[in-house]
């Protein structure tokens, strides 16, 4: 009996982000088909889910970018090729995409890799650092943009490119599976009054995520009858939440804009909010806030670049606004207060029908795996 195909997936650690969603989903998918299914990584807090689901994941230090450690994970990662014959390595992440890409080679394997970003370069080395992304044997771009991106900046033949949009589990971003028990429990947590309208911008406190442009937005507004809440780990970002913090009070915000540092019940904080925005002044890949709020029947408003201005029908599943541009923003958010509550339903219907015909999670799992399968068949 022939043994059933094996698939490594390395990225630097399981913490949180697209990059570690995506890769736990496709493992769940790969072991659901009945191969073998390994994730490798630093560890972390997504680390349970694929224990839950009884997927292997082998530690190993591939966030590391110490050309020591690069080799000997090289060397580490050969021995679990060899040792487990394994038929695909796909790489998510520049660091380990490096020792995978010779471990594979050694051996002869099927070599895949995401681009979940642009990978913006300034220099000869940076974009050879960054060109790793572009040796596999299908390089998978996670929406049109970043296609085109590949193509443009790094010359990558069209052939080689397989789009697949990140999908979304939408049983779990479903406003009717989240019960009302579970709204009020994250409400007193957040200690938000009945009746107050709530805008919220999720995501790391990372400066290029637009934090900065909402709350100039938000200063540059008549009205203050609202609350707005940033979730989104601190962790490294201590230094740009400071300066936030010195922004808010410039703009007499401070008893209006609330930070939460994370957020266990993402689908429960989409329904508390009535705005969601996603103000990010570097183009997203993809743009998961922005289906996710869509999902979740929410008005989304997002900056008009990278895949948010793929996945949003301005003017029909959400607005648009011109990035980095605080009055732009301003109006937007003013314009989506005053919507009455048929016109909100109206959106919100219209959005869940076009996440669910373009961007579900089992669409990406199956375009995934039919991706492994003809790479299998062809050796």
């Amino acid at each position: 009996m022939n043994k059933l195909p094996t698939v490594i997936q390395v990225l630097p650690a399981l913490n949180s982000g697209g990059v570690e969603r995506g890769a736990i989903d496709i493992a769940l998918a790969v072991k659901k088909i009945g191969w073998t299914s390994i994730v490798i990584s630093e560890g972390g807090l997504m680390r349970k889910e694929l224990e839950r689901s009884e997927v292997e994941h082998i530690e190993l230090p591939l966030s590391s970018k110490n050309p020591f450690i690069m080799h000997k994970n090289f060397n580490s990662l050969s021995s679990i090729i060899y040792d487990r014959k394994v038929d695909i390595v796909h790489a998510r992440s520049r660091a380990p995409a490096w020792s995978a890409y010779y471990a594979s080679r050694r051996f002869n394997t099927n070599f895949v890799t995401t681009f979940h970003g642009t990978y913006n370069y300034k220099n000869f080395l940076k974009k050879k650092y960054n060109s790793i992304m572009t040796k596999g044997k299908k390089v998978i771009a996670i929406s049109n943009f970043i296609k085109k991106h590949i193509i443009d900046k790094y010359g990558v033949e069209i052939e080689k490119i397989a789009t697949i949009p990140r999908g979304i589990d939408l049983n779990s971003f479903n406003p009717s599976k989240v019960s009302h028990e579970r709204v009020i429990q994250l409400s007193n947590s957040w200690r938000l009054s009945d009746g107050t309208q709530v805008i919220m911008l999720p995501g790391r406190l990372a400066r290029w995520k637009g934090h900065k442009v909402l709350i100039e937005a938000l200063g540059k507004l008549k009205r203050k009858d609202f609350r707005c809440i940033f979730v989104g780990s601190e962790l490294g970002n201590e230094n740009n939440k400071n300066y936030l913090l010195k922004i808010i009070r410039e703009n007499n915000l401070a008893e209006i804009v609330q930070f939460v540092n994370q957020c266990n019940d993402m689908p429960a904080a989409y329904m508390l909010s009535d705005i969601v925005i996603s103000a990010s002044t570097d183009p997203e890949a993809f743009g998961r806030v922005s289906v996710e709020a869509q999902a979740m029947n929410r008005i989304i408003i997002a900056s008009d670049h990278g895949g948010s201005s793929e996945t949003i029908i301005n003017g029909k599943t959400g607005i648009l606004f011109l990035n980095n541009n605080s009055e732009s923003l301003a109006k937007a958010i003013d314009s989506a207060l005053q919507l009455d509550i048929e016109s909100r339903k109206k959106i919100g219907d219209t959005s869940r029908k076009h996440v669910s015909s373009k961007y579900r999670l089992e669409y990406m799992q199956q375009s995934t795996v039919k991706l492994y399968q003809d790479l299998v068949l062809a050796d």
